[in-house]
């Protein structure tokens, strides 16, 4: 039977829809190609929840190029599941679940929620993309957003998904709304739009940056932008007007009740300067200071600069120390105060800033950031050295970093890492010493001994980069590529800021399905096997399968379960696990392979609620219930009879039955995640007693029913479509033949909950319990030498990073080795906790062992140098939580106090050396421990510099 908006494909020829699955994803991806050939501010795009999109890539993508292969699994030996080419059509398009509720409501915008990431909650589709699917599937609410460019000497395009959000306070009634407005807008256009909003005239009104509830700066630049003017996300902003001729008072009261002046007050500089120079404020530079040794080389600070202006309440009552400033989180901006506390903590980098560095600055670098990026950092870092704030809030840094790095400049949480590479880099191209970089052309080594062949590798490359991060943090390690086919071997040797390390444990993923008999013949059963995790299902589906037993002549169909529902089939055996996120349900439905060719059943169950209304009325509540039941139809007619009989059939083993024989169902039931990979209980370990009273059901519990004592029975049985919508009473019901799915609905009433035992259908486990991960990442903790073992290990280049071989002239998947050849004074290691794929992203908890003090890696360095190996650590930067609401936290280490403290944003406590070692380790800090001999001749060549 084919019903009406069922949204189920069976065959392309017999469809009505406009198009085929291949049509739609070739016409969507040529839209897509057109749009991404043509780039520019103000091209629109919207805003489509990746839920809805994942169910539209998955129905176009059913029959690519892998479909061969498909075929030729489903034909074998290997039970992979149906072989009949199953797909479903997505309904209308649903943004509901990426929008707030009643967002929509008497007409107006539907506002996304927050905080959503893309890729995980939310994709971006041009405006010709949107137009073509609305109208094939219509639905929404439609979400368009603009492209806008940002940076300011390197332009990016991105689309403003989340507009600037302004609080804005009102000192006539001192009321508060909130204010949408692009980040691109100007100060002018903040103006007119509070003036038509408000039917003010402009002439009469004054806008103040009143961030933390205190005024900073009047905004009455027309031509600033939102970056320039230091407007954040989530801010204040405050409204005067001007009644009578007389501004209103009564806000910005300072500390000892009078009004703060109206104009902008010059603010407290750094008692460390860099030689007395100029100060620069706003792009045009005061001479009150001296003169300049470099025009415009000074730090930056504005008039009405955040970062010194200030202080910030936080959990000291007395003004910060050296070193133990915290930083104001400025929204969702914990990642940049944790990687800029492990900087500014670093010991070279801060005794580098603290002394004069503008003769450093390279403004001509066109790799640089104009320096800009350097003195920003060095300021920031003077402030939170100079021992005047508790705490402060680096705008100005976050205003610099939005201009160079537009991926930064957002309100969204970003890593960590990421942004200590782009400081680590940018710091160095700013102060890179090298003017004009020569042309240099890389030779091979032509078999000449490594020593000869790295020390000229790491000569050519300090001919081109010459600066205080080169000599402090840079390394350099041995890459090895071997042929596969001709066994040729190039060795190249490279520099590195940063040591991405894998955690072993990533490598495997332990995965729970249940698997449920689809003739009815036993209890379903939860199986928790170990496949690789960047396998595909053909391998959970052949591991599942030895854990189960299952016969030759069996197959597994593999379904994900959603709401009582079945999702989706998954049908590619060669879909990767990486895609599967740990809170997902899936199921097997195991069947004889010579069934899988007839029309499949699907039993959906649903209880009627009874409530009682004011007027004493019943009123049946229906609610979806349990796990879906999937069997098959025999051949011939199609009636109600037949239907019921096989259901009946399915749901055999949910009979209510003796004590022992429920006393052995519910030992092979029960099981906190699913069992081990042989899944079996033996019935004699519990008893009889113990059974009947776990079951705690006064309803059956001396009840003892046959299916033979209900014969005339009838199940409550509807059908319906694969939505839901509609439903047909099963008496009333006409089957076609080219049926190849009956969906039908089990009403269970008190009747059915006295004959069968429900519970067996419900609280099926998901792939994996977040809290069992915990306790096994908490007793299986690693070390960080298995960590860098996992990383300097031999293993093939993947299928997307082939080797162009010189002797093969082909490109060869080559086997690559790492090897550490020359290590720096400060080592940094990122360890991987972070999985990303096409669907989905993972975060790994597992603790690290890694050592505070004396790591000697002197067996990982192959070049023999007088250097130590041995390094301590003095900070961490912490990640705790998941992707999208995660928070990010430092552990810094005052090496002059030999005192370890936490930062947390605005917050710094005192910390003991016992809780920095924790699973929310991210990124490691170690210093190197110099010999005696290296410190005096440091300290010879410190005191040479300083007589010269």
């Amino acid at each position: 039977m084919t019903i009406p908006g069922t949204g189920f494909l069976v065959s392309n020829e017999d469809s009505c829809l406009p198009c085929t699955p291949e049509e739609e994803r070739r016409i969507i991806s040529e839209l897509n190609k057109a749009a991404e050939s043509n780039l520019k501010e103000g091209n629109v795009y919207y805003v489509l929840s990746n839920r809805w999109w994942m169910m539209w890539q998955r129905y176009v993508e059913q029959d690519e190029k892998d479909s061969s292969i498909v075929e030729q699994f489903t034909s074998s030996n290997f039970p992979i599941g149906s072989q009949s080419k199953i797909t479903y059509r997505p309904g209308q398009i649903d943004n509901s679940d990426i929008v707030l509720d009643g967002a929509d409501s008497e007409g107006e915008e539907p506002v996304l929620r927050r905080p959503l990431q893309e890729g995980d909650d939310y994709v971006l589709v041009p405006q010709d993309v949107w137009k073509k699917l609305f109208e094939w599937y219509k639905g929404g609410p439609a979400l368009p957003r603009k492209m806008i460019s940002q940076g300011s000497s390197h332009k990016n395009f991105s689309v403003e998904v989340y507009p600037l959000c302004l609080h804005l306070i009102d000192s006539r009634k001192n009321d508060q709304s909130v204010i949408q407005i692009s980040k691109t807008a100007s100060v002018h256009d903040l103006y007119n739009y509070i003036c038509k909003q408000y039917n003010l005239d402009q002439e009469k009104v004054r806008i103040w940056d009143y961030f933390q509830k205190k005024k900073h700066a009047l905004l009455n630049n027309f031509d600033q932008t939102f970056d320039e003017a230091q407007l954040q996300m989530d801010q204040d902003i405050l409204l005067e007007v001007e009644k009578d001729g007389f501004w209103p008072s009564g806000f910005g009261m300072d500390s000892t009740g009078n009004e703060l002046a109206l104009v902008a007050i010059e603010p407290v500089r750094s008692p460390v300067s860099i030689a007395g120079g100029p100060n620069l404020s706003n792009g045009y530079s005061s001479t009150r200071y001296g003169p300049s040794l470099m025009q415009g080389s000074i730090l930056s600070s504005s008039l009405r600069d955040s970062e010194s202006e200030y202080d910030l309440l936080s959990n000291s009552s007395t003004k910060g120390d050296g070193g133990l400033t915290g930083l104001v989180n400025l929204g969702n901006t914990c990642f940049m105060n944790s990687a800029l506390q492990c900087l500014v903590h670093t010991p070279p980098l801060v005794k580098y800033f603290l002394k004069d560095y503008s003769r450093e600055i390279n403004r001509e670098n066109p790799l640089g950031l104009q320096g800009e990026l350097a003195i920003a950092f060095g300021e920031l870092l003077r402030q939170m050295w100079s021992s005047e704030k508790a705490s402060i809030a680096p705008r100005t840094f976050k205003m610099k970093l939005a201009r160079f790095a537009s991926q930064f400049s957002g309100y969204n949480q970003h890593d960590s890492q990421e942004l200590l590479a782009f400081l680590l880099d940018g710091l160095h191209e700013d102060l890179n010493r090298v003017k004009r970089k020569p042309y240099i052309e890389a030779k091979d080594s032509n078999g000449r001994p490594d020593e000869e062949y790295a020390e000229e590798c790491w000569a050519n490359h300090k001919a081109r980069n010459d600066s205080i991060i080169v000599d402090v943090c840079q390394g350099q390690y041995k890459s090895t590529l071997v042929c596969p086919v001709c066994d040729k071997v190039s060795v190249t040797f490279d520099p590195f800021m940063y040591l991405s390390l894998p955690l072993p444990s990533t490598v495997t993923r332990a995965m729970t399905i249940t698997v449920i008999f689809s003739d009815g013949s036993k209890l379903p059963m939860p199986f928790t096997v170990t496949v690789q995790k960047n396998g595909f299902w053909k391998d959970l589906i052949q591991a599942l399968s030895v854990a189960c037993c299952l016969e030759s002549d069996e197959s597994l169909l593999i379904a994900e379960v959603c709401d009582h529902k079945i999702y989706r089939y998954v049908d590619n055996p060669f879909e990767l696990l990486s895609e599967v996120k740990d809170d997902e349900q899936f199921v097997a439905y195991r069947h004889p392979r010579n069934l899988a060719n007839l029309r499949r059943l699907e039993v959906i169950h649903r209880s009627k609620e009874r409530l009682t209304t004011e007027l004493q009325t019943r009123v049946v509540q229906p609610k979806f219930l349990g796990n879906p039941l999937v069997t098959f139809l025999p051949e011939g007619p199609l009636t109600p009879a037949v239907i019921q009989s096989v259901v009946r059939t399915v749901l055999n083993p949910l009979l209510r039955q003796k004590g022992a024989d429920r006393a052995y169902n519910l030992a092979n039931l029960v099981g906190e995640n699913g069992f081990s990979s042989q899944g079996r209980i033996d019935e004699k370990m519990m008893s009889n007693g113990d059974a009947c009273s776990s079951l705690n059901n006064d309803e059956s519990a001396n009840m003892e029913l046959e299916a033979s004592s209900d014969e005339d029975f009838s199940l409550q049985l509807s059908v319906t479509d694969e939505r839901i919508l509609d439903e047909i009473p099963l008496a009333e019901s006409s089957f076609n033949e080219s049926d190849q799915v009956v969906r039908v609905l089990m009403d269970w009433s008190p009747r059915e909950h006295h004959l069968y035992d429900v519970h067996y259908l419900k609280d099926f486990p998901v792939i994996f319990k977040p809290g069992h991960q915990m306790k096994r990442t908490r007793s299986e903790a690693i070390s960080l030498f298995s960590c860098l073992e996992a990383f300097l290990k031999e293993e093939p280049l993947g299928p997307d990073d082939m080797w162009y071989c010189p002797s093969c002239k082909e490109h060869r998947q080559a086997s690559k080795k790492l090897d550490l050849w020359r290590l720096p004074d400060i080592l940094v290691f990122h360890l991987k906790r972070f999985s990303y794929s096409r669907y989905m992203k993972n975060k790994l908890d597992t603790l690290v062992n890694f050592p505070i003090h004396n790591l000697d890696l002197s067996k990982y360095v192959k070049q023999k140098e007088a250097e130590s190996h041995v390094y301590e650590l003095y900070a961490v930067s912490n990640h705790y939580g998941g992707l999208g609401g995660g928070h990010y936290t430092a552990y810094a280490k005052l090496l002059k106090e030999n005192k370890w403290y936490h930062f947390d944003d605005s917050y710094v406590s005192a910390s003991s050396e016992d809780s920095v070692r924790t699973s929310a380790a991210y990124v490691l800090f170690y210093q190197r421990v110099k010999s005696n001999k290296v410190v005096e001749m440091d300290e010879q060549h410190s005191a040479d510099s300083g007589s010269g």
